[in-house]
């Protein structure tokens, strides 16, 4: 890809972070209801605003581009690019008015993601990954922590109700071989893991939404981050991701999690 395409959807991709933060600045001082979707995740009338806008935004700068959002489903979704977009990741959180929830953008190109934010509109923080480009949070340069020893490790996830009963011992083995985690981060904690917070993050989504964004800004800021089995993340892939400050440590935590899952071999 020319480097003049990738440098027009990075500002592309910062104008839809303002607007996106735009919105949700003014929501966040209302009380704001919700209702529960069929997976019993909640959804505002700010997520569908949101998402509605990007939308309308990629619509007309990109006719050609295909659209994957968590409010408003598929569209186009063979075309060579493809923005997938979770207007507010961390709904329970802004409900709450809590502020580790943040808009996630990615851009793919044949599934792969070559762009991606992570914004908190609250905090006014921006992580931005880009193939080619050094992770930034807002404009200055970001790397992922040094830690290599899996004992020495921070570990987070997002929440133990996301676990099924069958991933939950998964989660529990991981959790057994660090030194101690966080939780609730959402987003935010992958954005913590690009900046050296967090070491290694673990978490059972399902949808490409919720992950795709993380993989830009961990990957070019020297980090790794995969699904369980150490496969790459896609526009296809299930969401399961774990994510690690460095190869060294996202070996180790694959090799934790197979012996964890029985049937499944340990990443070589």
């Amino acid at each position: 890809m020319p480097t003049s395409d990738i440098r027009n959807f990075i500002a592309f991709a910062q104008g839809l972070a303002e607007a996106s933060g735009t919105i949700i600045r003014e929501a966040a001082r209302q009380n704001n209801a919700f209702v529960s979707k069929g997976d019993d995740s909640p959804v505002t009338e700010i997520d569908r605003r949101v998402e509605t806008e990007l939308r309308r935004r990629i619509g007309e700068a990109f006719p050609a581009h295909g659209i994957q959002g968590e409010e408003f489903g598929a569209q186009a979704t063979d075309a060579k690019h493809v923005w997938v977009i979770d207007p507010i990741d961390g709904t329970k959180a802004f409900v709450a008015g809590i502020p580790v929830f943040g808009t996630l953008i990615a851009l793919t190109r044949r599934g792969i993601p070559i762009l991606g934010v992570i914004d908190q509109p609250m905090t006014r923080e921006r992580w931005i990954g880009a193939e080619g480009y050094p992770t930034t949070l807002n404009d200055v340069r970001v790397a992922t922590s040094g830690r290599k020893v899996l004992s020495e490790a921070v570990l987070s996830t997002s929440s133990i109700e996301l676990y099924e009963p069958e991933s939950l011992p998964t989660f529990k083995a991981l959790r057994s071989s660090v030194h101690w985690c966080v939780y609730g981060g959402s987003c935010y904690a992958y954005g913590r893991l690009a900046s050296g917070g967090i070491d290694v993050a673990i978490d059972p989504f399902f949808t490409p939404h919720d992950v795709l964004a993380h993989v830009p800004v961990i990957a070019n800021a020297g980090g790794v981050i995969t699904d369980w089995e150490g496969a790459p993340l896609t526009l296809h892939s299930s969401g399961r991701c774990l994510a690690a400050a460095n190869p060294e440590l996202h070996q180790a935590a694959l090799h934790r999690i197979a012996k964890a899952q029985p049937g499944t071999r340990p990443a070589a």
